[in-house]
Parts: C-alpha cells; structure tokens; sequence
C-alpha cells in the first residue's frame, strides 16, 4: 500500500509538471518575426523606411525585448510572451526610453492613483478650506486651481504625456501670479475656513495615520528612495557615494550629501539588502520627511500669531498638509521631496535667527539644490510687522544689518563644510560636480514643454528671470513678514520649476507648504470685512449726561 501510495503521488507531481516541462519557448526568429507584424512597427517603417532589430530575454525570463533601430536611434519596442508568442505591448516615441511614460499602473503613488482614493481627499481639502460663507473668493478659487494638477494627472496615468505636459503650465504660472501678489503686498485674500479648530486637528490626525497606514499596507519605493538607502549605505560603510552606485541605480548619485546623510539613521535600523526590495528604510525615511513638515507647519503656525488666532492657522495649516493629496503621492511613491518641504518649513520657524537660517537653508540647498534661488533674500532678510509673535522688530542701522548678514553666511558655511567634506576628499569636487549639478543641468526629458518642442530661448528668458527675481527680493520690500518671505520663497521656486528640463508631481511639495503658509497667514485686505460680522450692528454710543444751564453771573 504504502509503495502504491508513492507511486500514484509520483504519477500525480509528473502530471502536474508535464504542462510546465512541455512548455515551448519562442526563439528569438519567431519573436521578431511576431513582432514584425506589430502596427506601430508597420507604420514607423513606412515613415523612416527599413528598420533594424534586436532582441533580447528581459530580467524575469517572461518575454522577448524586441527593439528597432534607425540611424543608431531606437524608434519601437516590442514585448513578446515568450512562450505564446504574442505581442503584449509595444511602445515608439518618448515612451521607448521612459518608462514612466507608459501609464503602468501603480509605478507612483499605487493606491492613491484610484478614484475611490484620489477623490474623496480633493472633496474634504475643499470641504474643510473653502470659505462657505463667501463662496466667490479668489482664496476659493486657489484651492481649486491646485487641485488643477488633477488633469494633468490623469492623462499621465493614461500614458497621454503631450497632454499631460501642457496642462502643469497654466497652474504653475496661476500660482506664481498669486504668489508674487501676495509676497509684494503683503496682505491678500487668504483662506479663511469655517470649521471648529478642534475638528480641523482632528481631521488633520486622522488622515495622517490613513496615509501612514496606507504607505505600510500599499505603497512602493521609487528610484529617488532606493538612490537614498544605498547613499546612505556608502556612508555607512566609509565608501565614496558619487560615481559608485550599483548598476540597477547607477544615475541615483545625483542629489546632495546631505539627502544620503537624512537616510543614514534608517539604513541602519534597516540595512541596505544590495537589492531593490521592498525598501523599508526608505519608506521609514518618507514617513519621517512628511511627519516632519507636518508638526513644522503647526509649529509655524502658533508662531506667526498668538492665542486662538494661533491656535486656528496652526490647524488650518496642519489639515492643508495631510489632505492635500499630492503631499499623500509623495509619500506613497517613498521619494525624498517631503525632505525639502520639512526644512524649508524648519527655515521659516527659525527666520528671525540668522544663524540658524543660514544653516537650514544651506541644509536645504545640500540636500536638493533647488533652495539655492532662496539665498540672497534669506541673507538679508529683516522681519518685518507681523514677522511672527515674540519677534521684535527694531529699527537697523548699518552695523546691525552687518552682523546678522555674518551670522547667516557663518551658519551657511559651516553646513556646506560638513556636507562636502566627504565628496572633496573622495572622489572630488570635480566628480561631485558632473555627477550632481552639470547632471541636473544638461538632462533631458519629455515631461516638459521644453523637453516636447523647441522654445528653449523662452526658457533661457524665465532663467534670467529668475536670477532677476532672486536679487530684486533680497532688497524688496526691505522688511517681510513670515507669510511675504513664505509667498516670495514659493513664487521663485514655481518659477525655478517653470524652467526645469525635467517636471513631475513629486515637485510640488517643494513650493506648496510655503503657498499654504502665505495663503492661511496673509493679513486680509481692509476693504473686505469679517460677513461672519456683517449682520451685527454696532451698539449706539452712550449719550452725554446733560449739563446744568449756566449764565455769566454765576461764574463772576
């Protein structure tokens, strides 16, 4: 019994197994062969004439690679099922080279993307933003416009990038006109939301552990967080970090020292594995970088005005944060964006001490160089009326601009001495520098305008623009208030964004905590009254008691 017993199980396991061993696997004539009869070869051949093809077995042994040459350029690729021999996919155009391009779904932001999720947090940043009382204000009109990105969006999940790339331009430059409205006047239309404080900080609470939550369940490491854990690991292990990336991430070498030096703590509570895994250093480090801005922000906010009026922007900004769903994309994609928003907060919290500003920008500016439009107005930044509460505003004179302008550039210095330290001393300054900045500099990308189409002397034209904007708000205005520096900070960084060669989603973090801040804390505009007042009438001014009749003789 027991030897029929093995013997039928044998039978059984041989049966099982016989469709797998049996299974045919398409060469690599029979895959371009198949490949061949695809349309969009069919079509790229009829405008470019001949095309030359290889094809290769990708990584996972699932299907053939067939790629099609012109001229040393790849115009098509083709996805063959290795053992079917059908064509799965085939791409031509940008979406050849880039990946992202392709609309797969879940490659950033996973369950954010679905409507069941995307939706409902635009709907509850309206509900709980939007002034109900005023319904046609401009700071009404704000929120939707940055929920404008949406469009965008989605026909960039549906793979649809010359549409999607247009949209991001008309929101970009709303925002920067509202920006620079804001930071030169000073004063504007803000939000002015109708909920209890108690419920926005609630709200604010809950959401922060419904995206914390969905990053742990349902969430996926990028390029930029696995280029972060293994920076981190180079340091850990005293190896130079620039131009020693593994090849799966060899072009993740590319940001400052200081965005490694911010993974390190992660990377060792959760070692680098060698492997583009599941990455938990990574998500550990994006769930810290958002939680950061988000108690940045409330701290900011008790600072920019004292007692209840406090109380509320420090909730009114806390809620914009963690219902904005492009703050909640960034966590889910596990990038390194929030990292530039918690400390551009962090430099606003401590403007009115110039040594510290200098450091945290610097910090900024090492970690991601896009804070460095920032420097001459943080250099001679001088708090202005409404700077912040306990911040005392004193008439200066030469020698007392001189010495916080020192104390800025001490701080900014020593930060810059730490953070390239390592890089000077191996490999260089020289490799740092092609690796980083000349990098950035000289890419290319389709997911601009000016990646699609050939308007780069319009974009040499915002570049000048923008080193214009960068002087003119070191001396204008002379005196700032935190929401003016905030406003002024997000128009150059919109701006500088404008410029890039290469644009995404995730950038929008870098400019909107500050938006948020000059949006919620502008004083508001003495034309427009409190309607929350309007029906109250004021009470008449007590009547003078009348007066005894005198006559002259009396006083004689």
């Amino acid at each position: 019994m027991r030897r029929a017993a093995l013997l039928i199980a044998l039978v059984l396991s041989l049966l099982a197994a016989a469709p797998a061993l049996g299974a045919e696997r398409v060469d690599r004539e029979e895959a371009i062969a198949a490949a061949d009869k695809d349309p969009k070869v069919l079509a790229t051949e009829r405008e470019q004439g001949p095309l030359a093809a290889t094809a290769s077995v990708n990584d996972d042994d699932s299907r053939w690679e067939v790629a099609y040459f012109s001229g040393g350029d790849e115009l098509v690729l083709v996805y063959v099922d290795l053992h079917s021999g059908e064509v799965t996919e085939s791409w031509t155009g940008y979406q050849v080279s880039w990946k992202m391009a392709r609309g797969y779904s879940g490659a950033f932001g996973h369950k954010l993307n679905a409507p069941y999720v995307f939706i409902p947090l635009c709907l509850i940043f309206l509900l709980g933003l939007v002034d109900w009382r005023r319904f046609w204000r401009v700071a009404n009109l704000d929120l939707l416009v940055l929920l404008g990105f949406g469009a965008s969006h989605y026909f960039f999940n549906r793979a649809e990038i010359g549409v999607s790339v247009p949209l991001v331009y008309p929101v970009l430059l709303y925002l920067l006109g509202r920006s620079l409205w804001i930071g030169l006047r000073g004063r504007g239309e803000g939000l002015r939301p109708v909920w209890p404080v108690v419920w926005m900080l609630v709200a604010a609470l809950f959401l922060m552990g419904f995206r914390v939550g969905l990053n742990v369940a349902d969430s996926g490491a990028i390029d930029v967080g696995y280029a972060g854990v293994v920076g981190a690991d180079k340091i850990t292990h005293g190896e130079p970090i620039y131009d020693n990336f593994p090849d799966d991430i060899s072009s993740g070498d590319t940001y400052g020292p200081v965005n490694y030096l911010a993974y390190v703590p992660f990377e060792l509570i959760w070692p680098n594995t060698g492997e583009w895994d599941d990455l938990p250093a990574a998500h550990a480090a994006s769930i810290v970088f958002d939680v950061a801005a988000f108690t940045f922000l409330i701290l900011l906010g008790l600072r920019i005005r004292p007692g209840p009026e406090g109380q509320r922007l420090a909730a009114t900004l806390a809620f914009g944060w963690a219902v904005f769903p492009y703050t909640a994309y960034v966590l889910e994609s596990n990038s390194n964006d929030s990292l530039v928003a918690a400390l551009l907060v962090a430099t606003l919290y401590f403007a009115a001490k110039p040594l510290a500003r200098g450091a945290l920008l610097a910090t900024t500016v090492w970690a991601k160089f896009v804070a460095a439009p920032l420097g001459p107005m943080y250099l001679t930044y001088q708090p202005g009326p409404g700077a912040a509460a306990g911040v005392r505003v004193r008439p200066r004179t030469q020698d007392t601009r001189r010495r916080p302008a020192l104390l800025f550039i001490l701080g900014a210095l020593l930060v810059t001495i730490c953070a390239l330290l390592w890089p000077t001393l191996d490999p260089g300054l020289k490799t740092f520098y092609d690796r980083t900045i000349a990098t950035q500099a000289g890419r290319e990308s389709p997911f601009s305008i000016w990646g699609q189409t050939s308007l780069e002397p319009l974009r040499t034209s915002l570049l000048v623009a923008l080193g214009l904007m960068s002087l003119t708000f070191a001396l204008v205005p002379r005196q700032k208030s935190l929401p003016q520096l905030a406003a002024l900070s997000a128009a150059l960084l919109i701006l500088l964004q404008l410029t890039l060669h290469h644009w995404f989603y995730l950038y929008i973090v870098w400019f909107y905590p500050l938006l948020l801040i000059a949006l919620a804390a502008s004083p508001a505009e003495k034309s427009q009254p409190d309607p929350s007042h309007s029906h109250r009438q004021e009470p008449p001014s007590p009547k003078r008691p009348p007066q005894p009749f005198r006559t002259g003789s009396a006083s004689a």
